[in-house]
């Protein structure tokens, strides 16, 4: 019974099946006929068909290059994203590059200065040295440089730098060595003008070095000088060197004892910015009675 009813099913959904078929063939036939031989009747109903629908398209159109647009602006934003990264990255390395290349310049030009120096005072054997540590302050009054016993390097030896003299080693271990400028408080130069040999002294003072010079003492009244001398190392210091440049003389007036000249020297050499000097390694033979020191 069971297998009866399930066979009436079956022949009755191939036959409901088999109609929708034919039905749908014939209608198909009929629109092409109604096509093909009334199609100038038909022509009021497209019309209307295709005002309706026109605008529609359009706008399902327009939402479709919206979408279009859209992605391919999505896309290239993402593309000139990355391309900004990598060319962003492209310019930070050359900035590091430029930056190590102008650090490597100024090292270069300060290696230039130091050879020039170098062959200013031949007469002289010297070792170059960095600066590696200072004292407090704005001022290389005192600092330590890289250079030793080990390499040579004894107390007394004077330094130079830029274009003239710094200072003076005052104390040396193996690997290391003090120096004191001489524009320590407690430095003394015994100083001569480089075109008449006029003898005087340099004072070390942190306070006129405020206002860039060092003071000048006991300059012969009759000293045939003037502003803009040069003042240099003398021949009767007890442990500088002759010869070495200090700088230059300005305000050259009598003193209050109307017996003595004094001065101003600005120095040659840059007291606030020293990287690399040259230890003169030829120490001053002749010795004095007088020490070049207020200590």
């Amino acid at each position: 019974m069971m297998k009866e009813d399930r066979r009436m099913k079956l022949q009755k959904k191939k036959f409901n099946s088999n109609h929708l078929l034919a039905i749908f063939i014939v209608v198909c036939g009929l629109l092409a006929g109604i096509s093909v031989f009334a199609g100038g009747v038909l022509t009021p109903v497209k019309n209307i068909f295709f005002t309706v629908l026109s605008p529609m398209q359009e706008g399902i159109n327009s939402v479709g290059n919206a979408v279009f647009s859209w992605n391919e602006n999505a896309k290239s934003k993402k593309t000139l994203r990355a391309e900004n990264e990598r060319l962003q990255e492209k310019i930070d390395v050359l900035k590091m590059q430029n930056r190590v290349l102008q650090q490597n310049q100024v090292e270069l030009e300060r290696l230039q200065d130091l050879l020039k120096l170098k062959q200013k005072y031949k007469k002289y054997h010297t070792v170059g040295a960095r600066v590696i540590s200072k004292g407090s302050g704005n001022w290389f009054d005192i600092f330590l440089i890289n250079r030793g016993s080990k390499d040579g390097i004894k107390k007394d030896m004077n330094v130079i730098a830029g274009n003239g003299l710094v200072g003076i080693v005052y104390d040396v271990s193996s690997h290391t060595a003090k120096v004191r400028t001489i524009i320590n408080d407690t430095s003394m130069v015994s100083a001569m003008f480089l075109k008449t040999n006029d003898a005087c002294i340099v004072n070390g003072s942190l306070d006129t070095m405020e206002d860039g010079y060092l003071e000048v003492v006991y300059i012969s009244k009759d000293a045939k000088v003037k502003n803009g001398d040069e003042l240099v190392t003398s021949y009767v210091s007890s442990k500088f060197n002759e010869g070495i440049t200090i700088g230059k003389v300005s305000d050259l007036k009598l003193d209050s004892t109307k017996l003595t000249k004094t001065a101003k020297v600005t120095p040659v050499v840059d007291f606030k910015h020293l990287k690399e000097v040259l230890v003169i390694t030829d120490l001053k033979k002749t010795k004095n009675l007088d020490e070049e020191t207020k200590e």
